[in-house]
């Protein structure tokens, strides 16, 4: 099943290859053309999000051309199949070790970070520091607050942000990932915290987003604006379970 999802991915993102090479620059005018490119775009950075970064241009082109011409195709199906699986095995090689390294980089980040002075580890691996003091109430997991977070890698590239986006959120406490149930509970009302979350506490090795490797730490900057009523709870995509 996987092989044939390839297969029409990479089909897809040959309706913009077809007919012209590296060289040639395509006219982006119509909104059929626009469509087109967007079309390969997405395709090309979901193949290369699941390691087919080295597929052929201009075979692919080829395909495309002699599947719209009708002409006799020039490798056979069992040929096909076999050349997807052996793509598909290579990609999932390429994955699993930037997978391992993403894990072994996070460790070694959270070993250093750790001794850091005023970062606290907890029993469950989870970091913080306090950014900011408050004498506000602590929420419960059953409780729904509101706050202000940006969310960054390791390296300090930032892959969510209500506070670029300019509206602090609303959400159910028990309702997002371990390490932000965790940390929520240990803030009071007022207080920024930052938060250092293991893979384990986060998503592991199921990236949801591009944005976000498999078995990556998260570095959250978190303010606890307040705690509302659970009926007005609007769960954030960055932070869902």
């Amino acid at each position: 099943m996987r092989q044939h999802r390839l297969a029409a991915a990479v089909a897809l993102v040959g309706l913009v290859l077809a007919g012209c090479d590296s060289q040639t620059s395509v006219e982006l005018k119509t909104p059929a053309q626009k469509a087109s490119y967007g079309i390969g775009l997405n395709m090309g950075k979901s193949l290369a999000q699941e390691g087919m970064d080295d597929l052929d241009s201009k075979a692919v082109a080829q395909g495309i051309e002699d599947a719209v011409g009708k002409k006799e195709q020039k490798l056979k199906d069992e040929e096909l199949m076999e050349a997807f699986a052996y793509l598909q095995k290579r990609a999932e090689e390429r994955m699993a070790k930037i997978s391992e390294e993403s894990a072994a980089a996070g460790k070694k980040f959270l070993e250093e970070n750790g001794k850091r002075e005023g970062v606290t580890t907890t029993a469950s691996g989870l970091q913080y520091e306090v950014v900011k003091k408050a004498d506000g109430p602590q929420p419960k997991a059953t409780d729904v607050v509101t706050v202000h977070y940006e969310g960054k890698l390791t390296d300090g590239k930032v892959f969510d942000s209500s506070v670029e986006r300019g509206s602090p959120i609303d959400l159910p406490v028990n309702g997002v990932i371990p390490g932000w149930v965790e940390g929520l509970q240990l803030m009071h009302v007022g207080e920024k915290y930052k938060l250092y979350i293991p893979s384990e506490l986060a998503y592991g090795a199921q990236s949801p987003s591009p944005a976000i490797p498999a078995n990556a730490v998260l570095v959250f900057e978190l303010e606890l604006l307040g705690i509302k009523d659970p009926a007005a709870a609007q769960q954030p995509a960055a932070t869902q379970q």
